[in-house]
């Protein structure tokens, strides 16, 4: 917890002066990438909560680094997107996430980083199962 805690205040320190933190800036790159694109899709792509996401999209709307639009085919659904402006900023974001990624990487081998996914893989599989099971526990 603690490495991903310095981990998330590097980034949030180098994205400080866009006026951006991990959150926002990680909404607003995958809008980029996956955009237009709905709230749910981009909350279920990020892992992150219906609710938290919504705060962070709407901060970048305010900024005008994405916007919102009506999906023809669901009158009820919005879409978003990223302005212009978004995209210009993401340029500078993937470079300030390409320079953090390597000073981070420094002194660990592809395999050792390999290695490391596999294991942070199956240690997430472990705690989905021990929450599903909790959660049949609960409700039983």
């Amino acid at each position: 917890m603690a490495a991903a805690r310095a981990m998330r205040n590097a980034y949030d320190c180098h994205l400080a002066p866009f006026d951006l933190n991990l959150n926002t800036a990680s909404t607003l790159a995958y809008v980029d990438q996956h955009g237009p694109i709905s709230q749910t899709a981009i909350a279920d792509g990020l892992g992150h909560g219906r609710a938290a996401t919504g705060t962070y999209i709407d901060r970048l709307e305010r900024r005008g680094l994405v916007e919102r639009l009506a999906d023809s085919d669901d009158r009820r659904v919005w879409l978003v997107a990223a302005t212009d402006e978004g995209r210009r900023l993401m340029i500078e974001v993937a470079d300030i996430d390409k320079r953090l990624r390597n000073q981070l990487r420094r002194g660990i081998d592809r395999a050792e980083r390999q290695m490391l996914a596999e294991i942070l893989v199956r240690l997430k599989d472990n705690l989905d199962k021990t929450a599903a099971v909790d959660e049949d526990v609960n409700d039983g």
